[in-house]
């Protein structure tokens, strides 16, 4: 009987993980169904220095599938093959960069997603994750917002 009732307490357990780890990957899938679509910079900074308002007006991001393209002023900032994990606190996302300056690196980061608006923090490659949505001098992050282009 003991028997039975540890096999069924593990089945239970099992059961759950498997059930939390679908609600996880759906979350994950509706995440990167939003982040989809072309998006203009609202504001950024780097290392703690704020982008110039007129670079601002310029800087694009298109979203297609697992991969996303930046731009600024027409020139290839960045593109990325990216990854989601929407159950984590604070949500977390990676790029393993494919084209631009930093080609062929990985960079760990964090992002809200909030309607129409999405932020994003990311460390240099080769720095931690961030935890939050700042970027101060010496941390060598990236802080930007972007909000959805109408179509």
């Amino acid at each position: 009987m003991k028997t039975t009732r540890i096999t069924v307490l593990i089945g239970l357990a099992a059961l759950a993980i498997s059930s939390a780890s679908a609600a996880d990957d759906a979350a994950t899938k509706t995440d990167a169904a939003k982040l989809q679509g072309a998006w203009s910079m609202v504001s950024s900074s780097a290392d703690g220095q704020e982008v110039p308002k007129e670079m601002l007006a310029d800087s694009k991001r298109i979203c297609k599938g697992d991969e996303t393209t930046v731009t600024v002023g027409g020139q290839l900032i960045m593109k990325a093959k990216f990854s989601l994990e929407a159950a984590k606190q604070p949500k977390t996302i990676d790029y393993d960069v494919i084209g631009g300056p930093t080609k062929g690196k990985k960079h760990l980061g964090i992002y809200e997603l909030n309607g129409d608006t999405v932020k994003f923090c990311f460390g240099a490659p080769g720095a931690e994750r961030p935890t939050d949505f700042t970027s101060k001098p010496g941390e060598r992050r990236t802080a930007s917002v972007w909000k959805r282009d109408k179509n």
